[in-house]
C-alpha cells in the first residue's frame, strides 16, 4: 500500500513540475484568478465573485455571478489577451460572452462584448482590470447600453 501511495505521489509531483514548466514556457503571467468583479454604469451596479482561467498565454475564459438592483447576473465570456510591449504585467484584452439576468419577475439574455486592460503585479499574486463592456439585451425590448464598465480585482495563481 505504501508503495502505491509513494508511486501515486511521485506521478502527481511529476505532473505538477511538468505543468509549471509548460506554464513558464507559454509565458502566462498566471493561470487562474479568483476575486471580486464590479459591473457599473448606466442601469445600476452589480457586484460579485468571478473566476478567470487562461487556457494558454492569450486565450482566457471568465465566469461571474453578480448581484445588484434586486437582480442576479450570471455570465461567461471568452477573451483574447496580449501583452503590451515594454509594460511588464500589463495586457490588453478583447472578448465576448453571454449573460443572463434574473429578477423583477423576468429573465433577460444579453450579449456582452468587452475591451480593456489587465495588470498583474509582477512577483505578487494580485491582478486587476478595467473593461468597457456594453450590454446588448436580446429580450424584453432589444436594448443596447454602451455606458457599462467592469472593474476586477483578483488573487492570481
Amino acid at each position: 500500500m505504501k508503495k502505491k501511495l509513494f508511486s501515486l505521489a511521485l506521478v502527481g509531483f511529476s505532473f505538477l513540475g511538468l505543468h509549471n514548466q509548460v506554464s513558464a514556457q507559454r509565458g502566462a503571467s498566471y493561470e487562474n484568478g479568483v476575486g471580486l468583479f464590479i459591473d457599473a454604469g448606466n442601469g445600476g451596479t452589480y457586484v460579485g465573485p468571478h473566476l478567470k482561467h487562461y487556457f494558454n498565454s492569450n486565450d482566457a475564459g471568465q465566469v461571474m455571478v453578480l448581484f445588484g438592483n434586486s437582480q442576479t447576473l450570471v455570465g461567461a465570456e471568452y477573451s483574447y489577451n496580449a501583452a503590451i510591449s515594454g509594460a511588464d504585467g500589463l495586457k490588453w484584452n478583447a472578448g465576448l460572452g453571454p449573460q443572463v439576468i434574473f429578477g423583477h419577475g423576468t429573465t433577460d439574455f444579453l450579449i456582452r462584448p468587452m475591451v480593456g486592460l489587465e495588470y498583474k503585479i509582477p512577483q505578487v499574486p494580485i491582478a486587476f482590470g478595467f473593461d468597457w463592456r456594453p450590454a446588448w439585451q436580446l429580450t424584453h425590448g432589444n436594448n443596447f447600453e454602451a455606458g457599462r464598465f467592469g472593474i476586477a480585482l483578483k488573487y492570481a495563481f
